[in-house]
């Protein structure tokens, strides 16, 4: 069971700590209990009952009647309540609630309905990130255990692959051609499975490697597929302390294409070869795929992006 400080609510929920002090005191919506140092201590159960309470008073509802309700009027009440589009933060509460809950069934159709309103870009950027964030937040205080992470990583990572399933067929002799990879032990694919999806619905050709690969392997694939860059995510490998080595040895494996890096160590502090680009923002990427032609035969490249 987790335990949430009232700040933890606040960053999980969008509900000011001063707000939730009102509702707690006025309508008793949450009880939290008390440590020896007299500290509001939430549970599991408060969070999914404080992100329901947001969902109905952003659709409208006032405090006094969602207070009145019981947890399974509450619970229904925001099923049946019929999103409005963009709606993003009460999209991200739901999907939240639905994961402490294990409500894969919840999960999915909140997910579809995202994805119906917004379109499946929009719906990943506006919603399944800013959920992952608030994941990584409970990940990082201990309130999230690894089967819900696992659930929701699984449902996402089916919801890009379907998407990128059904996008036409690119040919390679015609396209631009990249290559895409995580460094061995690396296992964090979901933001490499959006870039696949993004350079492929832009008609670049993509050679998709997934996870856990030794960068010595892309010598024989560069040499094969004459690829004009590679891209590669790095979130959790290599060590801080091993980054440029990383990166030093992918400049020597591949030292006559465009290396992209993108994730939390590719923003460390360390010396970039001539050839590698940093990208910062996922929105970074979208602009550089748009701008990069797709057609092989164009040769004309302009990197918006801070290459050092």
């Amino acid at each position: 069971m987790g335990h949430f400080s009232i700040s933890d609510l606040e960053q999980l929920s969008g509900i000011k700590a001063h707000t939730i002090r009102i509702w707690e005191q006025r309508y008793g919506i949450l009880r939290p209990v008390r440590t020896a140092t007299n500290i509001r201590m939430y549970c599991d159960d408060d969070l999914r009952r404080l992100l329901n309470v947001a969902t109905l008073c952003n659709r409208g509802y006032r405090i006094s009647q969602v207070a009145k309700l019981s947890e399974q009027e509450l619970v229904k009440a925001v099923i049946s309540c019929d999103n409005e589009s963009h709606n993003y933060c009460q999209q991200v509460n739901g999907l939240l609630a639905a994961m402490l809950e294990m409500d894969e069934l919840q999960l999915t159709q909140l997910l579809n309905r995202a994805i119906q309103q917004s379109g499946f870009e929009q719906a990943i950027l506006h919603v399944a990130y800013p959920f992952l964030q608030r994941i990584g937040v409970m990940w990082q205080t201990g309130t999230v255990n690894p089967a819900q992470e696992h659930l929701v990583t699984n449902l996402l990572r089916q919801k890009l692959l379907a998407a990128t399933d059904a996008l036409a067929p690119v040919q390679p002799a015609t396209a631009r051609r990249w290559v895409l990879f995580l460094p061995e032990g690396e296992m964090h694919e979901l933001a490499l499975l959006f870039m696949n999806y993004i350079l492929r619905a832009r008609g670049h050709h993509v050679l998709y490697l997934g996870q856990n690969l030794p960068v010595s392997e892309l010598k024989a694939v560069c040499t094969a597929y004459q690829p004009y860059a590679a891209l590669t995510v790095l979130t959790a490998v290599p060590e801080r302390d091993e980054v440029q080595d990383f990166v030093n040895e992918l400049h020597r494996t591949c030292p006559d294409i465009t290396l992209f890096l993108y994730g939390p160590l590719a923003q460390l502090s360390f010396k970039m070869p001539a050839n590698a680009v940093r990208l910062r923002l996922i929105t970074d990427f979208i602009a550089l795929a748009e701008g990069i032609c797709a057609c092989a035969c164009d040769r004309k490249v302009e990197l918006p992006l801070e290459a050092s």
